[in-house]
């Protein structure tokens, strides 16, 4: 199967064409193709299919095998797959996820080179019975939690995927990798959960370090960005335009009314090639 691998603020993903390709098991192209050892490598895959509801479908897999709904980083790479691929042609159009349709808007170059992509990524979900947590409150704001004896406050909303966010002072002496891996799995959370550390640097400006469900740590997650920045707007802490920092690149989130999203960032082809150990 001939594949792309690209990446966006620092995740990066293999794309598959699946008008060229019929897949039996993605769960099993996922495991394979994302091993950094033995296969690709990459914390997730993408394949676009055909939609009876929007212009196109795309199909997302964790690098654990696991489906997931939706992917922020990820969308914007499948949008510039789709265009300079020729599969779509045209500068806006919809895309179907497990998380709802996501509206796209691209912006090229005078070679017709994606430079940047816009991604109306629709109105979060406050209530606790639907990200889901099991808390006795109808929203998940400042909660207090208990990890290895040390007393956690944080914040959850969905996104398209469960996000929990996590605002510190220092982010560089936060244990990411050990306490992302308990929150990700611990029983408050019947569905796991994406987790974020945010630094803020001021209202409009901010550090974020992510753990994410199903790939562990990443170097960056469009969805927890757009997360950190509805939660941190929504405690007074950040404006409505913020620049997202993470570690493998930058992205900006814009708000409008209702909280409605707005993702806008860039993505960059690593190379193509053949997988041939399916």
């Amino acid at each position: 199967m001939k594949f792309t691998k690209m990446v966006a603020a620092g995740n990066d993903f293999i794309l598959y064409n699946g008008f060229d390709y019929t897949v039996n098991n993605y769960s099993n192209l996922a495991k394979k193709s994302c091993d950094r050892h033995f296969g690709i490598g990459a914390d997730g895959i993408m394949v676009c299919e055909k939609s009876d509801v929007a212009d196109i479908k795309m199909i997302y897999y964790n690098s654990d095998g696991s489906r997931g709904e939706m992917c922020g980083n990820g969308i914007r790479c499948f949008s510039k797959y789709v265009y300079e691929n020729k599969i779509l042609n045209k500068k806006s159009f919809t895309v179907e996820t497990l998380a709802g349709i996501k509206t796209i808007w691209l912006e090229t170059n005078d070679d017709d080179i994606v430079k940047m992509i816009k991604v109306n990524m629709g109105v979060p979900i406050f209530e606790s019975n639907m990200i889901p947590v099991n808390i006795n409150s109808d929203e998940v704001l400042l909660e207090d939690i208990v990890i290895d004896g040390i007393n956690i406050m944080f914040s959850s909303v969905l996104v398209g995927v469960p996000h929990t966010v996590i605002f510190v002072d220092d982010i560089k002496h936060v244990d990411i990798n050990g306490l992302g891996e308990k929150l990700e799995s611990h029983s408050i959370f019947p569905e796991k959960t994406n987790v974020n550390f945010v630094e803020i640097l001021d209202r409009n400006n901010i550090n974020i370090y992510t753990w994410e469900r199903g790939a562990g740590r990443t170097l960056g997650c469009g969805t927890g960005s757009c997360a950190s920045v509805v939660l941190g707007k929504k405690l007074g802490k950040l404006d409505s335009l913020v620049n997202v920092k993470t570690e493998g690149g930058q992205l900006q989130v814009g708000l409008k009314d209702n909280y409605n999203i707005y993702m806008k960032g860039g993505a960059t082809i690593i190379c193509t090639g053949t997988m041939l150990d399916l």
